[in-house]
């Protein structure tokens, strides 16, 4: 259930402009009939050329063919230059406001321009202050990923070969990534007082970099490409001499604590969303965790009682839940039928409207359980979208085999109990709908691309289980409360981790305890909390109190007049709006509509 994947992490937004974190969908328009989406989309195609001009992975990435053999340059030149660039299109979009009347438009200028000057406080504070860790393996690898995949059209394919031999400075003109990468962080060490990268964030991200590199190679013989090789072994070396460039100048000066800086932290949480200091939110998690475990405990008793199971402690109840493990081909079985249940409990209860056609659901490979070992939603393209659907992703869990070590596997999302959660966040009615929607219905592109955040995309997936929850069986109903218990639980250890007020053991400890974890997903968790992405698992629970929030003001303004069916098709019409603005939507358009 993890999308950090769709996020920029760590020192990677010292590169921002390269592959622009808000690379997440873009509606076409065309299915759009409202006026105002052609004017507020003439503005938007403004940042998306500058964009796709200084990051045409990025214009790959949006399906168009004509970028497939460009590729970033990440100097310090480019990224002044784009800054320039950005900040006369804030001019433009302030000096709109002023003439544009409509309210939506007036909306998606403000949504440009704040997502603008956020990326430039990032910007100013990290060229100020950080020496980054630049990973020239994964930068490498995400470019080439766009177009070494199956929903890319295969006459594209290719195209990697000239990205390869570029990447690698084989064509005339470009330097190789590494030569840049390494120009860039000898200037940031060249300046005085310069943080440096936490040292178990490098050590983690290197260990993984021959994986990585590997990986390159097995898309390229996947996919048939011709003429890659030699230029592969030459960008390999390439890759692997950076990677001992880093160990010998960046790694003995990398800082030994995890934990950001206060103002970094700060930037962090207000990227992913939260409008709120890092303290209150631990205040409210910390308040809702226990309340949560207080409402598993009757489940856990009654399903202990139906089960004749010795302890009615809730986390004995979700061990002994968990001993039912599903392998290989029985795991699919199970979740198809199961979104089936919940697809009849969503049209009984008229929760949401669905579309008429079925979700999609895929086992995932061995290859892609290693790399993201969680169920996810990978969207499908959205832009000269020519019918394809997102995807949901599930993890293959095979037996262990004779003499393998079980302390270290996952055993999270492979039981039947689970399978009603996490469906109904990645699917039906979370991340399928939510996504898919914006293809089918059609939203601005302000909304789909640079209104994104993960509190409002994450705060929807888990408010889709508290909508499913209720019908569930017993079973699914404590699963899922388990799993509102560890977003509760990321919302204060995150924030206590990067205080100091914890520590990873500690951490680790309640994860697999009171929140009973496998050691693989709480080793995951504390990483992601530390490591890969801080601030961002704040943001689940965040997004969620105010979606709960919102539904309530919209109860008691229409009392009887208040049908969740309406409600929920109105939010998800709106796009990837974030809290404050679905809020404006819900009390100036929604509840006057609903009252007449």
């Amino acid at each position: 259930m993890n999308k950090i994947q769709r996020l920029l992490p760590g020192a990677a937004l010292f590169f921002f402009c390269l592959f622009p974190f808000t690379a997440m969908p873009q509606s076409s328009a065309a299915g759009n009939n409202r006026d105002w989406v052609k004017q507020s989309d003439h503005y938007t195609q403004m940042l998306i050329d500058l964009d796709k001009k200084y990051s045409p992975e990025y214009g790959s990435e949006e399906g168009l063919a004509e970028y497939d053999t460009l590729i970033s340059a990440p100097t310090l030149a480019n990224q002044l230059a784009k800054r320039k660039e950005e900040e006369q299109l804030v001019s433009v979009f302030t000096t709109a406001l002023e003439k544009e009347k409509q309210e939506p438009v007036l909306q998606d200028l403000h949504i440009l321009i704040h997502h603008m000057n956020l990326d430039f406080r990032q910007q100013d504070y990290q060229l100020a202050h950080q020496v980054p860790f630049l990973n020239a393996a994964s930068f490498i690898y995400g470019g080439l990923k766009i177009l070494l995949d199956d929903q890319t059209a295969a006459d594209r394919r290719n195209a990697a070969v000239v990205r390869i031999r570029k990447y690698a400075g084989l064509e005339a003109g470009y330097q190789s990534i590494t030569t840049i990468f390494e120009d860039r962080v000898t200037h940031q060490m060249a300046a005085q007082d310069m943080i440096y990268p936490s040292r178990q964030h490098m050590e983690l991200d290197l260990s993984r970099n021959a994986s990585i590199i590997a990986g390159i190679a097995e898309l390229c013989k996947k996919y048939n490409l011709k003429g890659w090789e030699e230029p592969y072994e030459i960008l390999k070396k390439q890759i692997e001499d950076y990677d001992l460039w880093t160990r010998d100048q960046v790694l003995p000066k990398a800082r030994a604590d995890f934990r950001m800086p206060p103002e970094e932290y700060a930037l962090a949480i207000e990227n992913y969303g939260i409008d709120i200091p890092p303290v209150e939110i631990a205040k409210m998690a910390h308040a809702a965790f226990t309340n949560i475990q207080n409402e598993m405990k009757p489940i856990a008793a009654e399903i202990a009682r139906q089960h004749h199971l010795s302890s009615t402690d809730y986390r004995s109840v979700m061990r002994e839940l968990k001993k039912d493990q599903l392998h290989g081909d029985s795991i699919m079985p199970v979740y198809e039928r199961h979104l089936k249940d919940i697809e009849a409990i969503i049209r009984q209860h008229q929760l949401v409207t669905l579309p008429n056609r079925p979700a999609i659901i895929r086992l995932a490979t061995a290859a892609e359980t290693a790399q993201q070992p969680a169920p996810h939603m990978v969207h499908p393209p959205f832009l000269n979208n020519t019918g394809q659907r997102g995807v949901f992703v599930l993890p293959l869990n095979m037996p262990a085999a004779p003499g393998e070590k079980t302390e270290n596997k996952y055993d999270d999302f492979t039981f039947d109990a689970a399978s009603w959660t996490v469906i109904a966040h990645e699917a039906r009615p979370g991340h399928e709908l939510q996504f898919d929607k914006m293809v089918e219905e059609g939203v601005s592109k302000a909304r789909a691309l640079y209104a994104y955040n993960s509190t409002n995309v994450e705060g929807w997936g888990l408010y889709a289980e508290y909508m499913i929850r209720p019908y569930m069986p017993l079973e699914g109903r404590l699963v899922s409360l388990d799993y509102y218990l560890l977003r509760a639980a990321r919302a204060f250890l995150d924030p206590e981790l990067q205080a100091g007020t914890i520590t990873q053991e500690q951490a680790f400890q309640l994860l697999t305890t009171d929140v009973v974890q496998s050691k693989a997903f709480a080793d995951e968790e504390v990483q992601r909390f530390t490591l890969k992405a801080p601030g961002q698992a704040n943001s689940y629970f965040y997004g969620f109190t105010k979606m709960i929030a919102l539904r309530k003001e919209a109860e008691v303004a229409l009392g009887s007049k208040f049908k969740p069916l309406h409600f929920h098709d109105f939010i998800l019409s709106q796009g990837l709006l974030p809290p404050a603005l679905i809020k404006q939507a819900v009390e100036q358009e929604f509840i006057p509509a609903e009252k007449n």
